[in-house]
């Protein structure tokens, strides 16, 4: 299975933006999608995930700003942020993975990455 993203770029405090992950080589429809976030001194970390059939989680930091959701007809997932704020800005990736008693489990595959900036 291969990942390609899109979206993303710079935005002003406040703003919004999405990404798009396409999938193909493979069933999207079983797998989840997480999206992580790496900023240049930070570790990667999971901001969101979206199950096969819908079901979301958020990381805290995130919840209520940033809306994951997917496509399966499309074999595409998404992100969509708002309300960004500066420490937001960072590489977003998207995951391939699956959920497991509630909880997202990743698989080991990766979009490319794309650069979300958030600043005035």
């Amino acid at each position: 299975v291969q990942l390609v993203q899109s979206g993303g770029g710079s935005v002003q405090p406040g703003g919004s933006v999405g990404l798009s992950c396409s999938t193909s080589g493979g069933d999207f429809s079983i797998y989840a999608m997480g999206w992580y976030r790496q900023a240049p001194t930070d570790q990667r970390e999971l901001v969101a995930a979206v199950s096969p059939n819908g079901t979301t989680t958020y990381a805290d930091s995130v919840k209520g700003r940033f809306t994951a959701s997917r496509d399966n007809a499309k074999s595409t997932a998404y992100l969509h942020m708002s309300s960004l704020k500066p420490e937001d800005t960072a590489v977003y990736y998207c995951h391939l993975g699956t959920f497991f008693r509630g909880n997202y489990m990743p698989l080991g595959i990766w979009g490319q990455g794309t650069q979300v900036t958030v600043s005035p």
